[in-house]
């Protein structure tokens, strides 16, 4: 390339946008580059929804208020305390600020939507979703000249000493080399790699699917640690939801994810309940089922519900099964009938006074003397017509990654890399020891994305 650049961001979802701006305001010259063709730029950002954001009171979208404390607490909640505090504070003290950032920088939110509604305090909604989002940080980006390269594919960054010496990458059919004065690193995780997958996780993870792009393969994530970049998390660690078994295996993203778990049972293979599933409201438990059910007989579980819990979450991109009976529901599920019917009606038996149902907080309305108890929204499954759903593992990144400091910036076990930061789900696992609380890879992503831009932009001058 005959043009010289400041910066160098790798990937181009949230963080690696984030970062660019920052950096491109501050006057740096800057070359984004993505790996993912132009149609399917903007990494699993695209499949976003939210931002998960502090505030101390009622702040654009966001309703009365959401404190530090409470925000931590609930990360605390998901995480069982596998975080780096001292980052994740930092995390959540910045995001107030990021909310007006962001419409400056042309996202558009709306109010949360039916189904929504218990994250209207917590959470602020992007408006067309996160495909309108990265468009919007596109078309910022450009007009502040910064360069996007798509098909992209970085293959080696040169760490030489304590510094990065060089970018290469294969581009229009060509190897290309580039010496820049700083790196980004925002490539996200490697779960496109089901290889990798499958070295960490073992024969299971070969029934898993990819909720987001098929374009995260940690190729910059594994040169790197192959070269002594400290790395942070663990590799069965991930954002793993139960989605859809009906889901393709990449990219099926937001919408295959299914909402119906707390006013339902799910049962295993062998029609057993295997996990409470009123244990806490959605938003801060979803993120457990892809594990509950990676870890079940061919990986894979089965929601049953009756028509009086149809409409108490948001609707499914395909139709459930239907039936008029359980046995029929069984047949359709291939699930043992007489198995199946077992199960239920052991349920319903433990159930007791409905009156408190709320299906939008913790009610209490619990089961006695079963196991696994469910210990809240715990109505019989009695109302025909019946219907049910399947529920695979999908991923959606990985946390194994690049440990940072509250800088952004990576090191090596002998001190910092002086022109190396990291962004995004690539360095995520720094806070998510486990667990996933949503909307809060947004706010990694956008926090560590200016940080970095910022720091980046300052090195580079």
């Amino acid at each position: 390339m005959t043009k010289q650049y400041d910066i160098v961001v790798i990937g181009g979802g949230n963080a690696a946008l984030c970062a660019a701006m920052t950096a491109a305001e501050a006057g740096a010259r800057v070359l984004i580059l993505e790996t993912a063709p132009k149609t399917y730029r903007g990494g699993n950002s695209r499949h976003t929804r939210n931002f998960r954001c502090m505030h101390s009171g009622p702040h654009g979208p966001l309703v009365d208020a959401y404190s530090e404390e409470e925000y931590f607490a609930d990360l605390l909640k998901v995480t069982g305390g596998k975080t780096n505090e001292d980052l994740a504070r930092l995390a959540i003290r910045s995001s107030e600020e990021c909310l007006p950032w962001m419409i400056e920088h042309g996202v558009r939110f709306q109010p949360s939507l039916s189904g929504t509604l218990s994250l209207a305090r917590t959470n602020a909604f992007f408006m067309g979703g996160g495909k309108s989002l990265v468009n919007a940080y596109y078309r910022t980006a450009e007009a502040l000249g910064v360069d996007v390269l798509y098909e992209a594919h970085v293959t080696h960054l040169e760490l030489d000493g304590d510094r990065i010496a060089r970018v290469d990458y294969r581009h229009a059919g060509q190897d290309h080399r580039i010496a820049p004065k700083a790196v980004i690193v925002a490539s996200g995780g490697f779960q496109a790699d089901t290889d990798w997958l499958t070295r960490a996780w073992g024969e299971p993870a070969k029934n898993f699917l990819i909720r987001g792009t098929p374009y995260n393969r940690g190729v910059v994530l594994a040169d790197l640690l192959a070269q002594g970049v400290q790395q942070v998390g663990d590799p069965t660690q991930c954002h793993a939801v139960a989605i859809d078994g009906r889901s393709p295996k990449f990219d099926g993203g937001i919408v295959t994810r299914l909402d119906c778990v707390p006013f339902s049972i799910v049962v295993n293979k062998d029609a057993e309940r295997f996990h409470d599933e009123g244990e806490d409201v959605w938003p801060k438990r979803y993120a457990i089922w892809g594990r509950l059910v990676a870890a079940q007989p061919d990986q894979v579980g089965f929601v049953i519900i009756d028509s009086r819990s149809l409409d108490l979450f948001m609707p499914s991109v395909f139709p459930p099964l239907k039936a008029d009976s359980l046995e029929e529901l069984a047949g359709m599920m291939d699930l043992p009938a007489s198995k199946l019917r077992a199960t239920v009606d052991a349920f319903n038996a433990a159930c007791g006074d409905i009156s408190a149902f709320h299906p939008t907080e913790l009610d209490g309305v619990a089961t006695t003397g079963i196991a696994p108890p469910k210990t809240n929204w715990a109505r019989p499954i009695t109302e025909p017509p019946f219907y049910g759903y399947s529920l695979r593992t999908g991923v959606t990144f990985t946390y194994l990654g690049l440990k940072v400091d509250e800088n952004a910036q990576c090191s090596t076990e002998t001190g910092l890399i002086r022109n190396l930061w990291a962004a995004g789900e690539t360095m995520a696992g720094s806070i998510l020891g486990q667990g996933y609380l949503a909307g809060f890879g947004m706010t990694i992503g956008t926090v560590f994305g200016r940080i970095a831009g910022r720091e980046a932009s300052t090195y580079a001058a």
